[in-house]
């Protein structure tokens, strides 16, 4: 899908611009929710070494650079550009152009048909990728958040039944196994458990996808331990209370979302889960 059409991020801010040794330094907050490691020569001589599919065009070492710009370019919120050049280096670069492209369909893609397809193409790319590196986290995370968005865009009952959500929930628990830090992975197992809930009911969703309001909870607790500063993960605690009780937790998911509209954004995405939270208040 060509990208030359993209619509920009609408809150660019030098303090997302990562230059430099910048990018290491800020690395550990930057990554605190998907514990993706960072992009170093080591790192990538290491991971592509234990997996020969990984083998990245031009070297180690160019390919760890060209890494780094793709997060870089991810951060501050250029999105066409950090898919660009995670796909220029093959699959070592497939988590970035991933994530990138998730982000973008997510909040800035208009056009309902482009946006699934976007999602489509993340999948895919993940799920091939997992293949390829079995050990790597996020290539079963991103794949998971793909889906995830994809089977809000298509309806979560139609993706239940074509099977979607077993991949969902598959591939989240192992993104867990490999990385037991991963929030976001608790995130979207928080996320899994309270839709299967709302859409089918408690015992179906017990039954039949081993889902419960008591299990959500936990994971969407569990997300906040691990990464306190999150607004993402505020705002889907708060959606998840409101699908799986009402009203009765209509309180506690606005201070949730009060919460995420007080988290300091230090990237784009980050910046986008903000300015949502903000717009659900008002």
């Amino acid at each position: 899908m060509g990208r030359t059409n993209w619509k920009p991020f609408p809150h660019a801010d030098t303090a997302y611009d990562y230059a430099g040794e910048k990018l290491k330094k800020n690395w550990s907050r930057l990554h605190r929710g998907d514990c993706e490691p960072y992009p170093d020569e080591t790192w990538t001589a290491a991971i592509s070494a234990r997996h020969e599919g990984l083998a990245p065009k031009g070297g180690r070492a160019k390919a760890a650079a060209i890494l780094q710009e793709a997060w870089r370019a991810y951060h501050r919120g250029d999105f066409a550009q950090a898919v660009e050049l995670g796909l220029s280096i093959g699959p070592l670069g497939s988590a970035v152009a991933a994530k990138a492209a998730n982000i973008y369909a997510s909040y800035l893609e208009p056009d309902t048909k482009r946006q699934l397809a976007l999602f489509e193409e993340s999948a895919a790319r993940c799920e091939d990728l997992t293949k390829i590196a079995p050990d790597w986290p996020n290539a079963f995370y991103f794949s998971a958040q793909a889906l995830g968005r994809y089977s809000q865009g298509i309806s979560v009952v139609t993706a239940l039944t074509q099977g979607i959500g077993g991949r969902v929930l598959a591939a989240l628990k192992k993104a867990l196994a490999l990385e037991p830090k991963h929030a976001d992975a608790e995130i979207g197992l928080g996320v899994y458990n309270a839709e299967v809930i709302s859409k089918v009911g408690s015992v179906v969703g017990k039954l039949t996808y081993g889902a419960s309001r008591e299990a959500s909870v936990a994971h969407f607790e569990k997300a906040l331990k691990l990464n306190p500063g999150s607004a993402i993960a505020h705002i889907e605690f708060a959606n998840g209370l409101v699908m799986m009780f009402g009203k009765s937790k209509l309180e506690a998911a606005t201070s949730l979302y009060r919460k995420a509209a007080d988290c300091t954004p230090m990237d784009a995405m980050e910046r986008l889960d903000v300015e949502a939270a903000k717009a659900e208040l008002e």
